[in-house]
């Protein structure tokens, strides 16, 4: 199955390590991937999204226009990208943020409190494991072990970030899949 997901927020939420870890979960599952990251007029502070395409076929351009999922880190970036989202797509939302909903109802939406999660965990640096664990009980884009395996990689000279980080991951997806049973 073929995903393309677009994942926006500030600069500094770190959307675009989101990114490349899901592209580099997609390689390890032996997919075919690309990466493309785009920058608002600052790094930080500024809006910032990239797009992943994950496919078992063959990734031509990296550029993504109808994303079958988002992950949404603020409202500049719903205001944006809802319009843009596959019909049956999902979307992720971080309610901590962004105070409403979407306005389509031909989308599925996930109301997330991302921050508030990561803050309950201690760091709130680890807002984007949390978002990842959501977007995967959301559309199943790879296997959290993989994207375990790639934040490990990624993060080699840190390996005691790695527990943290994967229990950031895991309650983002339960938070998701309770939605879901609800």
């Amino acid at each position: 199955m073929r995903h393309e997901i677009i994942m926006s927020g500030f600069g500094g939420q770190g959307v675009m390590v989101m990114g490349q870890l899901l592209a580099y979960a997609g390689m390890l599952e032996n997919k075919n991937v690309s990466w493309m990251p785009a920058y608002g007029p600052e790094m930080r502070g500024g809006t910032a999204y990239c797009s992943v395409i994950i496919d078992e076929g063959s990734v031509g351009a990296p550029i993504v226009t109808k994303p079958t999922s988002a992950v949404i880190m603020n409202l500049p970036s719903l205001d944006k990208f809802e319009s843009a989202v596959a019909v049956n797509g999902a979307v992720i939302i971080n309610s901590s943020l962004v105070t409403k909903n979407v306005q389509r109802e031909d989308i599925k939406s996930y109301l997330v409190p991302i921050n508030e999660i990561a803050n309950e965990l201690g760091n709130i640096k680890m807002i984007n494991m949390v978002a990842l664990g959501a977007l995967l009980a959301a559309a199943g884009v790879v296997e959290k072990a993989s994207l375990m395996s790639a934040f490990a990689k990624k993060f080699a000279s840190k390996p005691k970030m790695v527990p943290a980080n994967e229990e950031a991951l895991n309650k983002g997806y339960d938070y998701v899949m309770k939605l879901k049973a609800e």
